[in-house]
C-alpha cells in the first residue's frame, strides 16, 4: 500500500512538473511573439515617420531622415534575403556572420543619426552630415553587395537545376515518342519465340503419337545337344535278301 502511494505521488509530481514546464515554454513563446510583433510595429511606425520627415522637411532634418530611411531599408532587406537563403544554402551562414558585424555598425550609425535629429545646433549637424553620408554609403554598399550576391547565387542554382530538369524531360519525352522501333522489335521477337515453341511442341506430340512399331526380335536358335547319338552301322549280312518264292 505504501509503495502504491509513493508511486502515485511520484506520478503526480511528474505531471505537475511537466505541466509547469509546458506552461513556461508557452508563456515564453507567447512573450517572444508579442515582442516580435511590437518590434515590427515600432519599426513600421518609425519608417513611416522617417518617410514623412524626408518628404515634409527640408535642410538638415530632411537629410537625416532620408539617410536613416535608406540605411534601415537596405539593412532590413539584406537581413531578410540572407535569412531566407541560409535555410536552403548552408554556405550563406558565413555571410550571415559578416552581416551581423555589419549590423553593429549600422545600428551605431542609426543611433547617432537619431540623436542628431534632436540636436538643436543645426550648423554643427550640417558640418557632420558629409561624414555621416559617407559612412552610411559604405554600410549600404556592403549590405547591398551581400544581398545581391545571395540572390545571384540562388538564381544561378535555380537556373542550373532548371536546365538539368529540362534536359531530363527532353530525354524522357524522346523515349516516350520513340514507339516505332523498339516496341515493334520486341513484339516481333516475342512472336517468333512463341511460334518456335509451338512448332517444337507440335513436333514432339506428333512423334510421340505416331511412332513406328519396333521390329520383332529374331528367334534364338536352340542349342545343340551336348551328347549327340552315334550313327548306326549296317553290315552286309544284316541286309534282307528277298526269297525266290516271294519273287515268283
Amino acid at each position: 500500500m505504501e509503495a502504491a502511494l509513493i508511486i502515485f505521488a511520484l506520478m503526480l509530481l511528474a505531471i505537475v512538473g511537466l505541466g509547469a514546464y509546458l506552461t513556461v515554454k508557452a508563456v515564453g513563446a507567447a512573450k517572444r511573439g508579442v515582442e516580435r510583433t511590437v518590434a515590427q510595429a515600432r519599426r513600421s511606425v518609425e519608417d513611416t515617420t522617417l518617410r514623412a520627415k524626408s518628404f515634409g522637411q527640408v535642410g538638415v532634418a530632411g537629410a537625416l531622415a532620408q539617410l536613416r530611411l535608406d540605411l534601415r531599408t537596405s539593412m532590413r532587406a539584406t537581413q531578410q534575403a540572407l535569412a531566407e537563403g541560409a535555410q536552403a544554402d548552408a554556405s550563406l551562414r558565413e555571410s550571415l556572420g559578416l552581416f551581423e558585424r555589419l549590423s553593429a555598425h549600422g545600428h551605431e550609425l542609426d543611433g547617432e543619426l537619431k540623436r542628431l535629429e534632436q540636436e538643436p545646433d543645426r550648423q554643427r549637424t550640417a558640418e557632420l552630415l558629409p561624414d555621416l553620408r559617407e559612412r552610411a554609403a559604405k554600410i549600404i554598399q556592403a549590405a547591398d553587395s551581400l544581398r545581391w550576391a545571395a540572390r545571384d547565387r540562388a538564381r544561378r542554382f535555380a537556373e542550373d537545376d532548371l536546365s538539368l530538369l529540362s534536359d531530363q524531360i527532353q530525354m524522357e519525352s524522346g523515349a516516350l515518342r520513340d514507339w516505332s522501333r523498339e516496341p515493334v522489335d520486341d513484339l516481333a521477337a516475342a512472336a517468333a519465340e512463341w511460334d518456335a515453341a509451338q512448332s517444337a511442341q507440335s513436333a514432339q506430340s506428333a512423334q510421340s503419337g505416331q511412332s513406328a512399331p519396333s521390329p520383332e526380335p529374331a528367334p534364338t536358335p536352340r542349342p545343340a545337344a551336348l551328347n549327340p547319338p552315334a550313327p548306326t552301322v549296317q553290315y552286309p549280312w544284316q541286309q534282307k535278301t528277298p526269297r525266290p518264292e516271294s519273287a515268283g
